[in-house]
């Protein structure tokens, strides 16, 4: 269990910060980016959420993503090594991967076909889903650098579980705008 009596340790004011293994790595290195990048991803379905309140299925799932989020965080913060751990890592498992495309399949089926892309917007809820899936595109995408660096390795279900959350917030968005007819639908050239 997390105990954290004192906020501020002076531990960074190097700029460096501590991985779960007790390594020090500077805050701009490729693992760091990576579960920072979650964090923000965590912290802009925060703010989503405070638009699907009086959605609950769709609340609760947003909720255990959050909690996901941070398993997510924690797997990326615990680099495998081939030193036996003195405990188990928390990693990210397939279970969890599985149950976000269960959820995708509930809202998916709800929803009115795409005719075109969609513009991030309609509802605030969609507005701030649609946001928080970019900010976890991008999460990806540090986590994708990160597997390409020499020496480190990602487990391959965080990776697919930070694609599907993307998926997830995709189809949110589009649930929350009327199940998809109050989409903002781009139109190619429209403004040529």
């Amino acid at each position: 269990m997390v105990k954290l009596n004192k906020i501020y340790t002076r531990t960074g004011d190097d700029g460096g910060t501590g991985l779960v293994t007790g390594e020090r790595r500077p805050k701009h290195d490729p693992r760091i980016e990576a579960f920072g990048s979650v964090d923000e991803a965590n912290a802009a379905i925060g703010i989503a959420r405070l638009h699907t309140a009086d959605m609950a299925e769709l609340d609760a799932m947003l909720m255990r993503i959050q909690n996901d989020c941070f398993d997510l965080g924690a797997d990326l913060a615990t680099p495998e090594t081939d030193e036996p751990p003195e405990y188990e890592p928390l990693r990210i498992v397939d279970a969890q991967v599985d149950r976000i495309e269960a959820d995708i399949d509930t809202l998916n089926a709800d929803l009115e076909p795409l005719r075109s892309f969609v513009l991030p917007g309609g509802s605030a809820a969609a507005a701030h889903l649609h946001l928080a899936r970019t900010v976890t595109r991008g999460a990806e995408r540090r986590m994708v650098e990160l597997a390409s660096q020499p020496g480190e390795t990602i487990n391959p279900s965080a990776l697919r579980f930070a694609n599907r959350l993307s998926d997830f917030l995709f189809v949110a968005a589009r649930w929350v705008n009327d199940k998809g007819r109050a989409d903002v639908l781009w139109v190619p050239g429209k403004n040529r």
